[in-house]
């Protein structure tokens, strides 16, 4: 099986050929607004996840972890009543006193679908045939990853492992890498990034889903070689533990350090968390960038993205009405 499914970059279908780079909640929100834009669209995924039913699996079976593969899946399924059920039971997780307790169902067909065919991609494909899924699901990498990450705790340096750790640790992050420290990246994902007219990085976990998709060398070669335009989506909120008091400005001054020759054409923040407009426009300007400020964040004051406010203004600014 090859090519995406429900039209991908360089597919048939309407809308710029676009290509969301991320992980778990922030690249869910990405995709949930991506598919209202385009139907050429494909989620490039990290695979560092060491917890939960994820963690799990990947120890006892030696597989990539499948969580955030499972949530890029679900944000791509539609909103009918198919969308919707299927969405509801791959996100489902058993209750128990046993060893299902925890697991969600989605990671489970995942794993079962790459143990009967032998393939990383297909068995991604076969899952999103079955959901209707609105786009392409694949991991940045063929191997699964850890992150190690430079900490500073009380004016101490030390190195931290692992994705939980890193999210959880009480120092700050000042940079991260990865193990291995060049992990081969997964071909359909580089060429997909290539076919693109538009790569989108974030929201998401700065250090532990947005940046590490810059350490994989080939991956990282396509994303400055591309000739699509690139869109950072920057976070509503700092995250606990990795950017603790971040502004939104040091968010990309922390995506400089670790692509410095990467350029970036629009960054795009909501307008309720920018303090300081001409200082993010600067950095943006570092970037090769302009800002774009738009009222992208749920009505209900939660620091999550809204999927239609940000399908709006993403629609906008892909045909340069913004």
């Amino acid at each position: 099986m090859t090519g995406g499914l429900n039209g991908g970059p360089g597919g048939p279908g309407g809308g710029p050929g676009a290509v969301a780079l991320g992980g778990g909640h922030g690249l869910y929100a990405s995709l949930s607004a991506l598919r209202r834009v385009t139907s050429q669209l494909t989620a490039v995924v990290t695979v560092a996840d060491d917890g939960g039913s994820s963690g799990r699996l990947r120890r006892e079976l030696g597989v990539l972890p499948p969580g955030d593969l499972r949530m890029a899946l679900a944000a791509l399924c539609g909103d009918d009543e198919w969308g919707h059920t299927w969405s509801e039971v791959v996100q489902h997780r058993f209750r128990s006193e046993g060893e299902l307790h925890g697991h969600a169902v989605g990671n489970l067909l995942i794993v079962a679908l790459w143990e009967k065919l032998g393939d990383t991609v297909a068995g991604l494909d076969w899952l999103g045939r079955l959901l209707g899924a609105h786009g392409r699901v694949l991991p940045m990498c063929s191997v699964p990853l850890d992150i190690a990450a430079e900490v500073e705790l009380d004016g101490e340096i030390s190195t931290v492992r692992g994705q939980v750790a890193c999210a959880l640790t009480p120092g700050r992050v000042r940079a991260i890498s990865l193990v291995p420290e060049d992990p081969p990246a997964c071909p359909e994902a580089v060429r997909a990034v290539l076919d693109a007219d538009w790569v989108v990085l974030g929201p998401g976990s700065w250090f532990t889903s947005v940046l590490p998709h810059l350490k994989v060398p080939e991956l990282a070669e396509a994303l400055h070689s591309t000739r699509a335009r690139r869109l950072v989506t920057l976070n509503l909120a700092p995250q606990p533990g990795e950017t603790d008091d971040f502004s939104p400005q040091q968010h990309l001054e922390v995506l400089r350090r670790h692509a410095p020759a990467l350029e970036i054409d629009v960054v795009l923040a909501d307008t309720g968390v920018v303090d300081d407009r001409d200082e993010l426009e600067k950095a943006a300007a570092a970037l090769g960038g302009r800002l774009v400020l738009a009222d992208v964040a749920a009505a209900d004051g939660s620091p999550r993205h809204d999927a239609r406010r940000l399908a709006s203004v993403l629609d906008e600014i892909f045909h340069e009405k913004r």
